[in-house]
């Protein structure tokens, strides 16, 4: 079914009229394991759930070379839905800050590493960060989430400054990105939705924000450029498929939704940070 100012591209694919395809990128459109293997299944799972996936502003990723993409996160399917962007421009591949959990899971782990993807160790401060330069160095396009974590509010929480301080050491492109509808498919605290869902998903990258070099400034910038963005992401959303009853958990309080608001959010991921806390502790316990 044709929409207004969008046309099919692909199995699951809508873009703008304007969309054009580019050449693919030399080298990442060749990687067996992540391009040829894991992209192809990842969109062949995608079109069994019927979702329909919005991407708009791909024409912001650089063709060639490296850039840091910032993008807020509602779920856990984040990974695949930002990543879809730099897919449509020229076959890039992402890079994906995680944390370094997900590298110790058997087989995932190796994967992930496969992929380049980039673990993060939170207790490690900035050299955390030093693989993410170094990845950027190498020419690959970096994915992050600013917020460190899912937002059970589905408002932006506020930014670690981890984004800009490596797009600044590495010095490159700092690439703001918006998602809406993911927290649909799966997010904290609510059950998964793998089936036949049909559930539509927007993505859009901005235009690369300029850095000062004030680093808390800067933070504050990609902050705000993003709130714009994804107010406006979210507005298009509800004309394009509304107007919705009311109350549905994947919706925020501000347009009518039941999601937790951002303070209520915010004590329930301290809490969830105190009950890892007590495990890790009891486990380190019981090994003395």
């Amino acid at each position: 079914m044709a929409r207004a100012g969008w046309r099919k591209h692909g199995s699951i694919f809508w873009v703008r009229p304007g969309f054009t395809t580019i050449p693919a990128h030399p080298s990442e459109s060749r990687e067996t394991i992540y391009n040829s293997i894991i992209i192809r299944l990842v969109i062949a799972m995608l079109r069994f759930q019927g979702i329909k996936l919005s991407i708009s502003g791909s024409e912001n990723i650089p063709r060639t070379g490296p850039a840091l993409l910032a993008a807020n996160h509602t779920g856990y399917y984040d990974f695949i839905f930002s990543g879809a962007v730099a897919k449509l421009h020229g076959h890039r591949l992402v890079r994906f800050m995680a944390k370094k959990e997900i590298f110790e899971v058997p087989v995932v782990g190796a994967l992930m590493r496969k992929m380049k993807h980039i673990p993060v160790d939170r207790s490690a401060g900035a050299s955390s960060l030093d693989a993410a330069i170094d990845s950027l160095a190498d020419g690959n396009l970096v994915g992050i989430f600013p917020e460190a974590t899912i937002s059970r509010s589905f408002e932006l929480k506020e930014f670690k400054t981890g984004a800009v301080r490596i797009a600044s050491t590495a010095n490159v492109p700092l690439i703001p990105m918006v998602l809406w509808g993911s927290q649909r498919v799966w997010t904290k605290d609510h059950p998964r939705k793998l089936g036949r869902n049909h559930i539509p998903v927007w993505v859009r990258a901005g235009a690369p924000i300029e850095l000062s070099g004030d680093i808390e400034k800067d933070t504050q910038t990609l902050r705000d450029t993003m709130s714009v963005m994804l107010d406006e992401l979210r507005a298009e959303y509800e004309e394009e498929y509304g107007p919705f009853p009311g109350g549905e958990y994947w919706r925020p309080k501000s347009l009518g939704g039941s999601a937790p608001t951002p303070a209520e959010a915010d004590e329930r991921d301290a809490e969830e940070k105190r009950q890892r806390a007590a495990k890790k502790a009891a486990k380190a316990k019981k090994k003395k």
